[in-house]
């Protein structure tokens, strides 16, 4: 069994990685070849191009490198239209992947995309783009497989691998000791975003909340995780700025270790979210665009969700607090914070929704996968006997 797979960025490359593996343990026989990182690498995928050549993000950027994105994508379309996989696996990456699939499958070739892009989120339509492009979509959330059947594509719920490689017990004690953070303080951990541009729109804002929140309770400890040398020296900057006095702990990476070792964070609407979810940290999100592109947005009408957050999504209800562009403000982020710190049965509700939406999550999505595609290829083998 021969499968072409294309993974763009060091998320996809984890996904991949793990799939394959789970294909191997169930068809030693397969042989896997495309774009590949890493993780993907080890597992025993050949790779004609590395996945750091995809891993474009920024409009300025992807125009930028459009030229390069383009030929590679010629020239994987060459190679598996003259030697035809039995099935071809794009995992994510849609703005690359999505063509490559759809091309492919008008030539006869299986087609698989894992993970759905945020159809719900944004342009809803796309659903048929990825639905002509596509045999067949793993979804990593359980609401997104009747947002396809609703038009008659096939989408299967596997899991997300998240889920399944974040222990469900974490050892606060442990993180707290590695971080060099204090036993016995209540620790606020601020996410602004892992992005410059994130960061410009809401560490600012963020910073004000925890000064206010600061004079409240003496025991509170705040903590900001960098993703990057360059954002950690961004956020020295506007600390210094905006907030010179204000005690705070920048620590550079470890952002999920922050997130275990916090009593409670405050973040920026996007995956974060599912990482405090897992890790059953009580969370407070804010969402902002500049003026301009919220009003945008509102003006036609684009964001057709209630909620922001991927808790709130999941639970389809308001588990956890989202405030949204003017409602974000300083007072009412401290003041979500404190409520999740200072009342117990707040607390204690949200982490009892917060767990039982991680076990949603959490069932072998590597295994799941796999199976899915497994069945894909045995149908279509059936069909054509």
């Amino acid at each position: 069994m021969r499968i072409g797979i294309v993974a763009g960025e060091s998320s996809g490359d984890i996904l991949g990685a793990g799939l394959i593996r789970a294909l191997r343990a169930r068809r030693p026989d397969a042989r896997f070849e495309g774009v590949a990182g890493p993780e993907m690498l080890a597992a025993g995928c050949d790779a004609f191009f590395p996945a750091e050549d995809l891993a474009v993000m920024g409009f300025a950027e992807v125009l930028r490198h459009l030229p390069r994105l383009l030929k590679v994508r010629r020239q994987l379309r060459r190679h598996f239209l003259a030697n035809p996989p039995d099935l071809f696996i794009g995992i994510d990456s849609p703005g690359f992947n999505l063509g490559l699939e759809q091309e492919l499958r008008r030539a006869g070739i299986l087609t698989v995309h894992y993970v759905s892009p945020s159809i719900w989120a944004w342009k809803p339509k796309r659903v048929f783009k990825v639905g002509r492009a596509a045999d067949l979509v793993l979804a990593l959330l359980p609401f997104e497989p009747p947002l396809y059947a609703r038009h008659g594509f096939k989408a299967e719920f596997v899991g997300h691998p998240l889920a399944d490689r974040i222990p469900e017990r974490i050892d606060r004690h442990a993180l707290r000791a590695e971080l060099h953070l204090p036993q016995e303080a209540k620790v606020v951990a601020l996410l602004p975003g892992s992005r410059i541009t994130e960061v410009q729109r809401l560490g600012r804002l963020f910073l004000d909340a925890a000064a206010w929140l600061a004079p409240k309770d003496p025991a509170l400890k705040f903590v900001i995780p960098a993703a990057t040398p360059s954002l950690n020296r961004f956020i020295k900057t506007q600390i210094r700025s905006y907030q010179p006095d204000l005690a705070i702990t920048l620590v550079e990476g470890h952002s999920r270790d922050v997130l275990g070792a916090a009593d409670a964070v405050l973040l920026a609407s996007g995956t974060a979210s599912l990482e405090a979810m897992l890790l059953k940290c009580p969370m407070v999100v804010a969402y902002k665009l500049s003026n301009l592109s919220y009003a945008f947005i509102r003006a036609l009408d684009l964001l057709k969700i209630p909620f922001v957050s991927l808790p709130n999504l999941l639970a389809e209800r308001e588990l956890v607090p989202e405030f949204l562009q003017y409602q974000a403000t300083s007072a009412s982020l401290g003041a979500a914070v404190l409520k999740l710190l200072a009342d117990p049965e707040a607390r204690a509700a949200q982490l009892e929704g917060l767990d039982a939406l991680a076990g949603k999550l959490r069932c072998g999505a590597d295994e799941r996968a796999a199976e899915a595609v497994l069945a894909l290829l045995d149908s279509h083998a059936s069909a054509r006997r």
